[in-house]
């Protein structure tokens, strides 16, 4: 820009500065309702403010449908129609497709792929993630590591982990010592992200690879600041512009609510005589419950608390802009366990952390409201009632069953039948995609669910807005 000449250097300094349009910060809040389709949505929906009102999820302008795509781990040419965690966040983090299990690499050639935070730090954003999950979980995990499988969470977990059963995982290509970036843990202790908040502090008490230091000693080391409850981290975030790193839990962090006496989902009971015809007998359906505090949640910090304090962080740390993605995970792992009001109680957590950021966007202008799920989950509601119990029929589901008594006074009954295992499976339907206004014109009717990458990326690091 060129001033007149002969202006006082003084005068010619303040019209620069009155005519030089000034940075305004751009800030992208993606959340993620980890297993948040559509049935989840109504159950909360149904239980918080009953079959007629309204959840903050509903208020949001701009709705889309993300269809979900997954490669076959065995034969990357085809798909399968079912996604985990690993595969569909990489999808969101990278805009890449691959198969399940994988932590940001590629399906046929185990390659690395970039998440979008890597790009973004490097345009001089701050870039923050906080989940209810540990840490070190698929979902977060695409966001700051690159390793083949999910399961290599820390050091101790990289060469023939026993998961559970006859199950192991196994990740020695991804060895520091074999040319590799290590364990999810490690990978974020070295990782240019500036807030991580949740679970899995197990997963960084352990020594790191070829270290006489632990993990969180080389975060530490790093230049995070360490913090293990909600009261310290309020205190950290009103005293400095530190990077964080915050463990509340071991592991994934307890859920706010549970059933009346921590019940699950359980089978109905046919009587004798319906075991002979399913015409004849009658059978007796699990007790209704409601939900109540779950006295293991304690001093937990919620969610929502958590989001607000990485927003001001981030805030301090970059005056162009954040990008930060939250997620509440346990709607997803309350449903593998049958426990409806662990996922109820977990989207209302999603609830809270939507209205903090619909508050902060109200007060700051060019920030984008990304609500999403990975990928659907069991649980369905079905008639408390089955219709053709008014035929004489006493038909009941095959599943596990948990009627919920609602504050409406009525029964709300969830079925779990994806199989008869201990935990239930993820279910391949669309999930949604909603934004607050400043989705307009980035967020279609339907798309890919890796088309995500290319709205926050579009959003944020496009030329021309």
């Amino acid at each position: 820009m060129r001033l007149p000449i002969g202006l006082p250097k003084f005068t010619s300094f303040v019209l620069l500065a009155l005519l030089t349009p000034a940075t305004v910060a751009q800030n992208v809040i993606l959340i993620i309702g980890d297993g948040m389709d559509d049935q989840q949505i109504t159950m909360a929906r149904n239980y918080l403010h009953g079959a007629k009102g309204q959840l903050a999820l509903d208020t949001l302008p701009i709705r889309g449908a993300v269809q979900v795509v997954t490669l076959d781990h065995d034969d990357p040419s085809k798909v399968i129609y079912v996604a985990d965690s690993a595969n569909s966040a990489t999808a969101i983090a990278t805009g890449k497709i691959t198969s399940r299990g994988r932590i940001s690499t590629t399906a046929d050639t185990d390659s690395d792929l970039q998440p979008i935070t890597v790009d973004l730090k490097q345009a001089g954003y701050s870039v923050g993630i906080v989940t209810t999950a540990s840490v070190t979980d698929a979902t977060p995990a695409v966001f700051m590591a690159n390793v083949s499988q999910r399961f290599c969470e820390n050091p101790e977990m990289m060469v023939q982990a026993k998961i559970g059963g006859n199950w192991y995982a196994n990740c020695e290509d991804d060895l520091i010592a074999k040319g590799g970036k290590g364990s999810i843990s490690e990978q974020i202790a070295r990782s240019s992200v500036d807030v991580v908040l949740g679970g899995g502090s197990k997963h960084f008490a352990v020594q790191a690879e070829a270290s006489d230091l632990t993990v969180l000693e080389q975060a530490q080391a790093a230049g995070f600041s360490y913090v293990e409850s909600g009261e310290v981290l309020d205190q950290l975030v009103n005293s400095s512009d530190d990077r964080i790193l915050g463990l509340f839990s071991p592991s994934t962090m307890p859920v706010r609510w549970q059933a009346s006496g921590g019940v699950a989902a359980e089978e109905p009971e046919p009587s004798l005589l319906n075991q002979v015809h399913e015409y004849l007998g009658d059978v007796t359906l699990p007790t209704p419950v409601q939900c109540e505090p779950n006295p293991g949640y304690g001093n937990t910090p919620p969610l929502a608390r958590m989001t607000q304090a990485a927003i001001t962080q981030l805030s301090k740390r970059s005056s162009q802009g954040f990008f930060l993605m939250v997620e509440s995970a346990s709607i997803d792992k309350q449903s593998h366990a049958r426990r409806p009001c662990g996922q109820i109680g977990e989207l209302l957590q999603l609830e809270e952390t939507l209205q903090i950021a619909l508050n902060f966007a109200a007060n700051h202008g060019n920030t984008l409201i990304l609500v999403t799920a990975d990928h659907g989950q069991a649980a369905q509601i079905i008639p408390n009632n089955s219709l053709f119990n008014g035929y004489g029929i006493p038909v009941y589901t095959p599943g596990r069953l948990q009627r919920l008594i609602t504050p409406e006074g009525s029964i709300m009954a969830m079925n779990y039948a994806t199989n008869e295992f201990q935990a239930e499976e993820h279910t391949g339907v669309n999930i949604p995609l909603l934004a607050n206004e400043q989705g307009r014109g980035f967020v279609p009717s339907f798309l890919m669910q890796s088309d995500i990458y290319g709205i926050i990326k579009n959003y944020l690091l496009a030329e021309t807005r």
